[in-house]
């Protein structure tokens, strides 16, 4: 264990006996006022030992990535990079802002390292999130990788959720360096829905042609069964879509010691043996034609055979910033 991640530990018990959505948006406010100062105070990656990657077509200065849902409005993306990341996938971003589902909606679960949320894609809208990232485009440093995470208002009538994920694409695609599609979150009704192939097809299809050069990607869901997962990988090896997201946050309650009573999506440490499942299966059946993202259960130490960039969320609330450098430099 790092000195960094040890001296996080210890103040780990203050920040825990506060709660976790309050102390998530301090944390933002903090990487966003004062980016300057935190190469001195966190994960210790010096640019210069960095070595790129270069998955989709894209060049990352390193394939250690913060997952989406941490930086949903694209506030603090000079802070994530002077933490040491690759790369930042901000969002889930909807055509228009909305709050979310009410609080409290974010629960720790400290004996598993894990969390639960049901946040709802609380935003401030995609034309909002798209200005943010222009503005810190010019500030932030060579190679470092900003993704659009997006997603479908929850109050958007069934059948005409595609206008809603082009219209958020039209907004968001001319600052991205790529875009996920979001068709797994547990929390906005009907969402998964859309895990059907042919409608996700078709809306991959769609949002292609709208930016033909943009790279887009699928977040899947980890609680999608065996044959329609397999179903889903090989027609998207086919599609336009150039990699996937591997995973979501599960309804599944895996093996946890800490009791548990609240609904939403599971993320953390106990994700870890089905993000590597499904990522070695998505490997064997896509082989280069996908590029993959591991996402779920990432923490120290932690390689998956077959993925081109790690994703990290949870872990970053347990392990502290350390974790990025620690991730950085134990990559093979």
């Amino acid at each position: 264990m790092s000195l960094r991640v040890a001296a996080y530990r210890a103040l780990r018990p203050l920040l825990f006996a506060t709660d976790p959505e309050a102390i998530h948006h301090l944390t933002l406010g903090a990487l966003r006022s004062a980016p300057d100062w935190l190469p001195r105070l966190a994960s210790g990656v010096g640019q210069p030992d960095m070595t790129p990657v270069t998955v989709m077509g894209v060049q990352f200065r390193n394939p250690i990535g913060l997952a989406a849902g941490f930086d949903k409005d694209a506030l603090a993306l000079r802070g994530w990079a002077a933490l040491g990341f690759g790369f930042v996938e901000v969002g889930t971003v909807t055509r228009r802002a909305q709050p979310g589902n009410p609080r409290p909606r974010l629960y720790r679960l400290r004996r598993d390292e894990a969390l639960i949320n049901r946040m709802g894609f609380n935003n401030d809208g995609a034309i909002a999130l798209a200005s943010r990232v222009a503005a810190a485009r010019p500030r932030l440093p060579r190679g470092f990788v900003i993704g659009i995470n997006i997603g479908r208002n929850r109050d958007t009538p069934d059948g005409q959720e595609q206008d809603d994920y082009l219209a958020t694409h039209r907004a968001v695609a001319p600052v991205a360096d790529y875009v996920a599609i979001n068709v797994s979150s547990p929390n906005t009704p009907g969402l998964r829905d859309l895990q059907e192939p042919t409608r996700l097809l078709r809306l991959v299809g769609a949002l292609a042609a709208e930016a033909p050069g943009r790279p887009l990607v699928v977040k899947l869901a980890p609680d999608l069964e065996p044959d329609p997962f397999d179903a889903l990988v090989l027609a998207l090896a086919e599609s336009p879509a150039r990699g996937l997201i591997l995973a979501n946050t599960t309804l599944s309650r895996p093996a946890l010691r800490s009791a548990v009573e609240q609904l939403g999506g599971l993320s953390g440490a106990p994700l870890l043996p089905r993000t590597i499942e499904m990522v070695a299966r998505a490997r064997e059946l896509a082989g280069d034609r996908l590029a993959i993202f591991a996402s779920g259960g990432i923490g120290p130490g932690v390689r998956i055979p077959g993925a081109d960039l790690l994703q990290v969320w949870t872990a970053l609330v347990y392990q502290g910033p350390g974790l990025i450098g620690e991730l950085v430099r134990s990559r093979p």
